[in-house]
C-alpha cells in the first residue's frame, strides 16, 4: 500500500523521535556519570568504588569525574534561571553545589583504578540540551 505525501511528515516524526531520544540519553549518560544526591555511603574509598559502579573504571580508568551532591531540580534549574551563560554554550550555576571530584592516581590509565577523592563546595558549570544538562565541564574545577 502507497501513502502519497506521507514521506516527508514520516521523516519529520521519525526525526522527533531520534532527537527526544538523543537528549534524553544524554541527559542520562550525565545522570550515571555526574549526578550522585544524597552523596552514596559506600565507605572511606567512595572514588574508587563510585567509578567502578557507574562504569567509568573499564576498559580504561576516566582521568577525572566529578559527582553532583545537589538535586536533579537543582542541576536541571542551572539550564535556566538557577544559572548564567558561560561561553561556549555553557552554563554556571548561581549557587554552588557540593561535589566530589575523583582523580586518577598513578601513571597507568588501565584497571586497576585508584583515585583520589577531592570534596567542596563550588560552582558547577554545565552544558545543556533541550532543557536539561548533558555535559560537566571537568576543565572548571
Amino acid at each position: 500500500m502507497h501513502f502519497k505525501g506521507s514521506g516527508p511528515i514520516l521523516f519529520a516524526l521519525l526525526m522527533v523521535v531520534f532527537i527526544v531520544e538523543t537528549y534524553a540519553a544524554d541527559y542520562n549518560t550525565f545522570l550515571r556519570q555526574h549526578y550522585d544526591n544524597p552523596k552514596s555511603n559506600v565507605g572511606n574509598r567512595y572514588c574508587n568504588t563510585m567509578m567502578q559502579r557507574r562504569g567509568m573504571a573499564r576498559p580504561q580508568c576516566k582521568a577525572v569525574n566529578s559527582f553532583i551532591h545537589g538535586s536533579k531540580k537543582q542541576i536541571i534549574a542551572v539550564c535556566g534561571k538557577g544559572g548564567k551563560p558561560y561561553g561556549n554554550g555553557l552554563r554556571r550555576s548561581n549557587k554552588q553545589f557540593s561535589v566530589t571530584t575523583c582523580k586518577l592516581s598513578g601513571g597507568s590509565p588501565r584497571p586497576p583504578c585508584n583515585y583520589r577523592e577531592n570534596r567542596s563546595n563550588r560552582f558547577i558549570v554545565i552544558a545543556c540540551r533541550g532543557g536539561k544538562p548533558v555535559h560537566f565541564d571537568e576543565g572548571q574545577i
